[in-house]
């Protein structure tokens, strides 16, 4: 029989390394596997799958009986026991193997601990202050709590790891006494009570501690008072008889700084001391697991198994999932068209009878049962009463009817149940996919071996001796603070408080810039995402700030905890008054902004009476300076509008202090208020960190200072592009490095219909985007699952040679690709596939490695996981392409309104609004004054005297064009008052144009030759009206709100 039921399983005779397995088909025949799972034991039972990147569980095999198909682990297992499980082989042939493995002999101490016992090692006295410290170990339990390792100081200061729902936590413990709250420091690993070896490490050092378990690792800050900590011992169970949540299972291998205390234990040495009843073996109990993968998954117990002459029935069994509902157990009762069921229900377990489509009865027990743990279920019927129950807490009752007793008429089905030749055995509720063990019918334990060696019962889809669970939230694959759930086949991240969004929270919903929201059309914006060096680990931050639009720029304002003009209060006996500026975001977050800018610039304002400022010094040093720049600043004696090092304000630049004998208004040294104010605009010397002021105690000194907020404007990132002129030409990057997350932006445009925009290659992993035609965008890679492609429409061309916006993110979930604000294109990663991309090649931008298919146009603003690839710097040492790439307009005139002028600038554009009434960045801001009776404002376009020089012999040529030959007028009012002047033009020469509203209420456009437009508005409300006005010669058009009178 060729079936998937089958297994070939070696004893290695000891506890071995695996480091390979090599797998070869039947001598001289048609006999392969092409498809294969291995699992590794300890003891012959409890197997545990092994999974290639935590994911791919399965090894491709042979494809003909000869070659030799080796695999190289990437994590060695340790185990006596191989199994190899066929999935697929040769469809001509049979299952055929030969197999060897590849590793050493391990060698181990183990111990095993039973609650109320343990192993303590108790330190030398005397001083021993070492810069590190290191204890490692590895345990296996089936339980999910206990105190795992405790390391104790002077004073009851001390650390512990202890279990906790399968989880490790690093604890502070202050005190002796069981009593004192613990502190959290750090939380690792997940499922840690499947009976399987775990390793841990703890290294510390002074000022911080690095936690490993298995291959995670995470970086704890120790507390201050952690400074001057000395350990005075070491252990496991130190105090055994003080809590009943002590570790239950064995330990191996536990090393305190290179010292293996097990084998001190074994030699009795004093230093180690064995509380309890320790054996130094690992003593397991057998606990069978089965694992329900999917939709077939069933297992049918006959009623014999568990038969019981008193009547009713009794079931129990435990189980461990991620999803919220599915199927536990169901089976019929002996009256006819009765069922029942048990199952999950919004992670609540449900009992309902049937009967004829109807339910009769329903209870409901426990909540949150989709949490991965472990969960005991009850089902009792007894002397007429029926009861569930989940972890001993019975969650209801109920008295059946007498003539409906719940007993099993013969079969039971767990997970499932079988559809052979049965039309009406239909689940009606989602599988189960989990665990379950213990199982139990009428109080007799219910034997899996024979299960599995078809002794009892039939089952189908089953993993029989293991727990298949995986946390895929351990550790989580959501960034940036987003929250892991999960079920059996996947996991999901909500990143609604995060600021991030993707399938993975890694893309920031904010801009990079200022600039860029400007770009987009926006007037303002509040928080900025961007790269900072030491966030590696998420690659993007976003902090807060304001965006402001000027006409000219848009300023991007940082700000700090005080920037109100403060009066200084100086402290008795003190002659300096120092003040420190905090800023609204992280330093490194800070300084990226400050590097990405354009310009920068921080207001300082120092007023003063009596009081003395940089140029004065006290015994060689200045009486006031400032700290500024990265880190706690450097000490800078220049005030604002100055130049760095001149130790001057700016009046001692311009030449117009007060005394003329100072560079500083302040040093004047007057009773009366002066000032010195000024603009820093050395980006150099920015943020401003500190402010000292002296000399503030003599009499009659007083002195207030402003230091205003952080503002910048321009982007350089923003606009770094290159012009590539050749389908061969290209820029090359190193290698890109986004194994779990790549995500990738840029802005393109181009005449041509095709081209790559970018490729990296490496071994059988690529990453690609391209232009494949002139309307499609195309992203592309493979993770050694085959290519996978994500592709993007647009319905209009895309090579007009106006700027696209191209964002493709690739992650363990799901990859998309976004093309300019059309809705995304995504496409899943398989569930169980390969994750990291591996490339090693060069990054080739504009072309490729072939040099086919090269992308000619421009690229501009490229960003590989957040950090901006200088395009221009590499261009300039880069035959066949440009730095930079001028005409924006094209792209982004759209955005100036109401007639306002795009004007070109070699980094973007602006709205040139002086032919407009209109103002704003993109002249959308109504100019508009309030008016009251017998005001006006007047607006001279030729002065008079000009006409006036010879007005006796003025030529006819000047004369003829100072008439008014048309005119195009807008403009829009309110008011009540009548009669109104609202417009008059007139020219030097009798001509003139007049709108008026006269005494009934109606408006009047009149010309020179008295020429009259009346509009009737008579009684009309007070409602903003907007009036147009063509004139060209002897023919005037007037529209009032869009209507023609």
């Amino acid at each position: 029989m060729e079936n998937r039921y089958q297994w070939l399983e070696v004893d290695l005779g000891q506890q071995t390394t695996i480091t390979a397995v090599a797998t070869q088909g039947r001598y001289g025949s048609s006999d392969w596997l092409s498809l294969y799972l291995l699992m590794f034991s300890d003891t012959g039972h409890n197997w545990k799958q092994y999974r290639q990147e935590d994911s791919i569980g399965s090894f491709p095999g042979n494809s003909n009986a000869d070659s030799v198909v080796q695999y190289k682990l990437q994590q060695p297992a340790i185990a006596r026991f191989l199994r190899l499980i066929p999935l697929d082989w040769n469809p001509s042939g049979r299952i055929g193997l030969r197999l060897e493995t590849y590793g050493c002999p391990y060698t181990s101490d183990v111990v095993s601990l039973d609650g109320s016992s343990g192993l303590v090692y108790r330190l030398s006295p005397g001083p021993r202050r070492a810069s590190r410290e290191a204890v490692s170990l590895k345990f296996k339990t089936l339980r999910n709590y206990g105190t795992l390792l405790q390391a104790e100081g002077e004073g009851g200061l001390g650390l512990s790891l202890e279990l906790e729902r399968g989880k490790l936590l690093l604890l502070l413990r202050q005190g002796r006494t069981s009593s004192s709250e613990p502190r959290l420091l750090a939380s690792l690993g997940s499922l840690l009570d499947d009976q399987h070896w775990h390793h841990v490490a703890v290294e510390w050092r002074s000022s911080h501690l690095n936690l490993t378990v298995d291959k995670h690792t995470e970086r704890v800050q120790m507390p201050a008072e952690f400074s001057h900590w000395d350990i005075q011992q070491v252990g496991s169970n130190t105090k055994p008889e003080v809590s009943k949540r002590n570790f239950h299972g064995c330990l191996e291998n536990l090393l305190y700084n290179e010292l293996n205390l097990m084998e001190l234990a074994k030699h009795k040495e004093p230093h180690v001391t064995v509380v309890g009843n320790v054996t130094f073996s690992c003593a397991e109990s057998l606990s069978v697991a089965v694992t329900f993968p999917g939709p077939q998954s069933f297992l049918q117990l006959p009623r014999k198994a568990g038969a019981s002459s008193s009547g009713g029935v009794s079931v129990g069994f435990q189980f461990r999932t991620w999803n919220k509902a599915g199927l536990l157990l169901t089976f019929e009762l002996p009256q006819e068209g009765g069922v029942v069921w048990l199952y999950l229900s919004e992670a609540r377990l449900r009992l309902q009878i049937h009967k004829a489509g109807r339910a009769l009865l329903e209870l409901t027990a426990g909540s949150a049962l989709n949490d991965g743990q472990w969960h005991a279920v009850e089902l009792n019927s007894r002397r007429g009463r029926l009861s569930i129950a989940v972890d001993k807490e019975e969650g209801g009752s109920a008295q059946p009817s007498p003539s409906f007793p719940v007993t099993i008429e013969s079969q039971l089905f767990f997970g499932g149940k079988s559809r052979a030749g049965q039309q009406e055995c239909r689940n009606p509720f989602n599988v189960f996919q989990g665990c379950m063990r213990l199982l139990t019918l009428d109080n007799q334990n219910v034997n899996l071996i024979m299960v599995q060696q078809k002794q009892l019962g039939v089952y189908s889809n089953l993993q029989i001796d293991m727990c298949g669970i995986i946390d895929r939230c351990s550790p989580s694959r959501c960034e940036h603070g987003g929250l892991c759930s999960q079920s059996w086949t996947g996991f999901h991240c909500n990143c609604s408080e995060s600021g991030y969004s993707g399938a993975t929270c890694h893309s920031s919903v904010y801009q990079q810039s200022c600039e860029a929201y400007k770009h987009n059309g926006n007037t303002s914006g509040h928080f900025i995402s961007t790269w900072t060096a030491a966030d590696q680990s998420n690659l993007t931050a976003v902090f807060p700030c304001v965006c402001l639009s000027t006409e000219e720029n848009t300023w991007m304002v940082i700000q700090h905890n005080n920037t109100e003009l403060t009066r200084v209060r100086p402290s008795p006996g003190v002659n300096q008054h120092s003040v420190q500026f905090d800023y609204s975001t992280e330093e490194e977050q800070l300084l990226a902004a400050i590097s990405q800018s354009e310009h920068c610039e921080q207001e300082l304002s120092y007023h003063c009476r009596k009081t003395f400022t940089p140029e004065t010094r006290d015994q060689g040093s200045p009486f006031s300076w400032w700290l500024g720049g990265p880190g706690p600043g450097r000490v800078q004696t220049y005030w604002g509008g100055a130049h760095p090092g001149s130790q001057q304000c700016v009046c001692g630049l311009q030449g117009d202090c007060v005394d003329p004998q100072h560079y500083c208004n302040c040093d004047a040294d007057r009773m009366d208020w002066a000032e010195d104010s000024g603009l820093l605009a050395h980006k150099e010397s920015l943020p401003v960190r500190s402010l000292v002021l002296g000399d503030i105690q003599r009499p009659g000194s007083d002195a207030s200072y402003r230091v205003g907020p952080l503002r910048c404007h321009g982007d350089k990132n923003f606009w770094n592009a290159a012009f590539f002129d050749k389908e061969t030409s290209y820029l090359h990057f190193p290698t890109f490095h986004g194994e779990l997350s790549a995500d990738i932006s840029f802005l393109f445009k181009t005449t041509a219909s095709s081209g790559v925009f970018l490729e990296n290659l490496g071994i059988k992993d690529f990453i690609r985007i391209e232009l494949s035609s002139s309307t499609q965008v195309l992203f592309s890679f493979d993770v050694g699952n085959g290519p996978l492609e994500v592709r993007m429409e647009s319905k209009v061309p895309l090579n007009d040679n106006r700027w696209h916006r191209v964002r493709a993110e690739r992650n363990v979930k799901e990859a998309s690709l976004r093309l300019d604000e059309l809705p995304v294109a995504t496409q899943e990663a398989p569930a169980d596939g390969h994750l990291h991309l591996q490339l090693n090649s060069q990054l080739f931008i504009g072309g490729t490695a072939s040099r086919q298919k090269g992308f000619r146009g421009c690229i501009r603003s490229l960003q590989l996981n957040g950090v901006t690839l200088d395009l221009e710097e590499r261009a300039k040492i880069t035959p066949g392409v440009r730095a930079g790439c001028p005409g924006h307009c094209s792209s982004y005139g759209s955005l100036c309104q109401n007639q306002g002028r795009c004007v070109e600038r070699a980094n973007g554009f602006h709205c040139d609004c002086g032919l407009s009434a209109y103002t704003g960045v993109f002249c959308h801001t109504e100019v508009s004054a309030s008016f009251k009776s017998d005001t006006s404002v007047s607006y001279t376009f030729k002065e008079p005297y000009e006409l006036s020089r010879n007005s006796s012999a003025l030529p006819s040529s000047i004369y003829s064009d100072m008439t008014l030959r048309g005119e195009n007028v807008t403009l829009s009012f309110r008011t009540n008052q009548s009669p109104a002047l609202l417009l008059y033009v007139s020219s030097y020469y009798r001509e003139y144009l007049a709108l008026l509203i006269n005494k009934h209420g109606e408006e009047a456009f009149i010309l020179k030759d008295r020429t009259c437009i009346r509009v009737n508005n008579n009684n009309a409300p007070i409602i903003t009206y907007i009036i147009t006005i063509w004139h060209i010669q002897t023919k005037s058009t007037i529209t009032i709100n869009s209507h023609t009178p």
